[in-house]
């Protein structure tokens, strides 16, 4: 019997729905006892040179500790991530010198007693500011009139691929080019950053961060602190959520509540407002897109460009997004030729970094909305369209035309599933004859298919310790903010070493426990922690073999097994007499426990795919726009626990309409932000969809030892481009051909009215 590959519910619940978790800003740990607590000044402009900061006010304000600038901060800069050396004069400092560069930038950091007084005290800050014109439109930053960085000569930071001087598109029957908006967005997770840091009194730090890579951040901050490695020890406790916003890469406000605590000699907390959150939170995608595709009226495509410009925000700390945007440029598609260029520029806007889909929603958009409008301009069906281009089983492994090697899926067999399943056939029936009525309702059916690239950064950290009384303790390198790595790696462990699965504790958040890992983020968690485990697990029965032939007093050492059905040893096939992992462990640590570490790298990225298909129903009088259907066939190779799988793809969907119809973080020509709150940023809730329908595949892959793919950022990717695909689908026959996200009621409205003329 096995528990991999069961529907088992997610043990962390119960924990977490009766109040028995613990967040940062309700730990009462006896280090953090007399806690001062700390609030930024941060910059109203976007664009503007300091001219002076007084803090004298604030400093004499009652409960005021300290009031810090960046005259005082010892700490580096945060340089620009996976850039060259050259980029370093767009390094952005803890806090701001000199200029600041995007509105909400942290400019003095306050610390008092109590919460209320450093909120009151960071109000009497007076700060001069020379404004500045701001950058915040692509195309204006791309020509370098207004530079952000004056060292620099230039807004560009990375330009990923080149566009060719040949024409790709000579002897294609069929050209079509559009140029689209990918929108800024926010990640909004439920629960907002926050730290609290005390001092260990030999120089060194104890920190509580709610971050996706604890070992990450401490590295980053020791480096940037001029602090021995060993210094900085980072817990993360339970989290509320990531999406990305919290991979710890820049957070320069958490570096200068350090510095403050180590300065102070005392601990200090920080708890992000919502509306901080909103402002300073990185942000995710923001691509200013042209593509171009051609091919032959049989439905055949020839060649695709994709020609970007991407958003990096004032500090490039996510300019290396654009390579996964190039890595998937062609996405589930067989296309002879390929050309992609993407400029990532700096802008007077929040820093853009990693946003649950990291790259890959950008190039999905892009290339399955030029797959619907190469449809229409042949008049052909966009499932057909579909069919005769994506890649077939038989072409795996397979090297796409800009360099990426996918390594397993059958992408047919998912768009076949999905169209099967909801009748597809039918569905266009029924639009047709709702289009012959003139309904003022009118159904629109959108496809995406679409393949991602899964376990990024492919090595991982695991450490098994079983103990004596048969329990077994878990540390991986991996972080949760949700995803039910509790349940996961002990279905793993109770499969592979036969112990019950509440004998198992998994950790996950300390860097006191594991002396490395990597975190969780670009779905790598199973596939590399969980191979990670494996190799221990595999590691620790071996280590623990000679005892357990000791117990049974043979030199046969390897005719000695564990029996994984009981959780016990024997000696062959004879189950008659058994010895219990305890009295193994006792016989190789009298005292204590039998621990093994194992550092896991993988050979390859996975590649994980899928198709996508919502039915939508659009009042053409009104713009507003109902999601009606959401089907999901998504392949995530082998199936560790069902369940899991699906919470993840409900997630990812959810978010993925978001976009699509909801979302959208703006800026004015000034760059001061206009969707800092949720009444303004709307998200949806669960009222605002349907039940997804979700199938699956499992196309297990040979790039980790299970066999499994990513699917946490599935439905980000494969939900968008369908349901924008379905709402103009909805009104091609109006004439629509293109509206951008999101679709809003106005944006729909304004189109049918463009289209009709009316």
């Amino acid at each position: 019997m096995t528990v991999v590959g069961t529907r088992v519910k997610r043990v962390e619940d119960h924990r977490l729905l009766t109040g028995g978790a613990t967040y940062v800003d309700n730990l009462r740990e006896p280090e953090l006892a007399g806690a001062a607590y700390a609030a930024f000044v941060r910059s109203p402009l976007a664009f503007a040179r300091i001219t002076g900061i007084d803090t004298s006010q604030a400093r004499a304000a009652a409960g005021v500790l300290g009031v810090y600038t960046a005259d005082d901060i010892g700490a580096d800069p945060v340089a620009p991530a996976n850039l060259p050396p050259e980029a370093a004069p767009m390094s952005q400092p803890v806090l701001a010198r000199d200029f600041v560069r995007f509105a909400g930038e942290p400019v003095v950091i306050v610390v008092a007693e109590d919460r209320a007084s450093a909120a009151d005290a960071a109000e009497l800050v007076e700060i001069g500011y020379e404004p500045l014109q701001a950058v915040v439109d692509l195309e204006a930053a791309a020509t370098d009139k207004v530079l952000l960085f004056e060292a620099m000569g230039t807004n560009t930071a990375l330009v990923v691929g080149a566009l060719p001087e040949d024409d790709p598109f000579a002897g294609c029957e069929v050209v079509v080019t559009r140029n689209m908006v990918n929108q800024r967005l926010a990640p909004v997770p439920m629960e907002t950053r926050a730290a609290a840091c005390a001092p260990d009194g030999n120089g060194g730090v104890k920190l509580w961060l709610n971050t996706q890579t604890p070992h990450g951040a401490a590295t980053a901050l020791a480096a940037r602190l001029h602090l021995e490695p060993g210094q900085v020890r980072v817990i993360a406790p339970d989290v509320g959520g990531g999406f990305g916003g919290k991979i710890f890469t820049a957070d320069v406000d958490v570096t200068a509540l350090v510095w403050s605590a180590r300065h102070l000699g005392r601990p200090v907390r920080w708890m992000e407002t919502r509306s901080e959150s909103m402002l300073i939170m990185n942000h995710g995608r923001d691509q200013y897109q042209r593509i171009t595709i051609g091919g032959r009226r049989d439905g055949t495509v020839q060649a695709y460009r994709y020609d970007a410009y991407a958003n990096a925000g004032a500090y490039p700390h996510g300019a290396f997004l654009a390579g996964p945007t190039m890595w998937m440029a062609s996405g589930a598609y067989a296309i002879p030729r390929v050309d992609v260029q993407i400029r990532s520029l700096v802008t007077n806007t929040v820093p853009v970094n990693a946003y649950r889909g990291a790259g890959r929603p950008e190039a999905a958009a892009a290339i399955e909305r030029a797959m619907d409008l190469f449809a229409t301009e042949i008049g052909m069906d966009p499932a057909d369209l579909r069919r005769r281009n994506l890649l077939r089983p038989e072409a795996f492994p397979y090297t796409t035309p800009t360099g990426t090697e996918y390594d397993s899926g059958d992408y047919p067999a998912a768009l076949e599933q999905v169209l099967v399943a909801a009748d597809y056939a039918g569905l266009r029936a029924d639009q047709a004859r709702r289009r012959a009525s003139g309904d003022r309702v009118q159904h629109g059916i959108g496809l995406a298919s679409y393949v991602e690239v899964t376990g990024i950064a492919g090595i991982e950290f695991s450490k098994i310790q079983m103990d004596a009384d048969g329990s077994v303790i878990v540390d991986v390198g991996v972080s949760a903010q949700g995803q039910g790595h509790q349940t996961t790696y002990a279905m793993l462990i109770a499969d592979d070493l036969g112990v019950p699965m509440d004998r198992v504790t998994v950790r996950h958040t300390d860097t006191g426990n594991l002396g490395a890992g990597i975190g969780t983020f670009g779905s790598r968690s199973l596939q590399l922690a969980g191979s990670a485990l494996q190799e221990a697990t595999e590691k620790l029965i071996e280590e623990a073999r000679p005892f357990a032939a000791e117990a049974f007093e043979t030199t046969a050492v390897t005719e000695v097994r564990l029996n994984r059905a009981t959780g016990r040893w024997q000696v062959g096939d004879d189950e008659s007499r058994q010895v219990s992992w305890g009295e193994v462990v006792r016989r190789a640590r009298p005292t204590g426990s039998l621990v093994v570490e194992t550092t896991y790298t993988t050979p390859k990225m996975s590649f994980s795919f899928g198709t996508h298909l919502a039915l939508v129903a659009v009042d053409v009088e009104t713009g507003k726009v109902t999601l009606l259907r959401h089907l999901a066939c998504d392949d995530a190779g082998r199936l560790i626990n069902p369940m899991l799988a699906e919470g993840q793809r409900h997630g990812g969907m959810a978010q993925g309409v978001g976009q699509a119809l909801y979302e959208a973080f703006t800026y004015d020509e000034d760059g001061n932000p206009t969707t800092v709150t949720l009444a303004e940023y709307t998200i949806p809730s669960a009222a605002d969809l349907p039940s997804f329908e979700l199938l699956t595949m499992q196309t297990p892959t040979t790039a980790n030892r299970l066999g499994v793919k990513g699917i946490g950022e599935a439905g980000t990717i494969g939900a968008t481009p369908a349901v924008q695909n379905a709402v103009i689908d909805a009104l091609s026959h109006l004439g629509v051909r293109h509206i951008d996200m999101p679709l809003t009621p106005e944006r729909v409205w304004r189109a049918i009215r463009a289209a009709t003329g009316s």
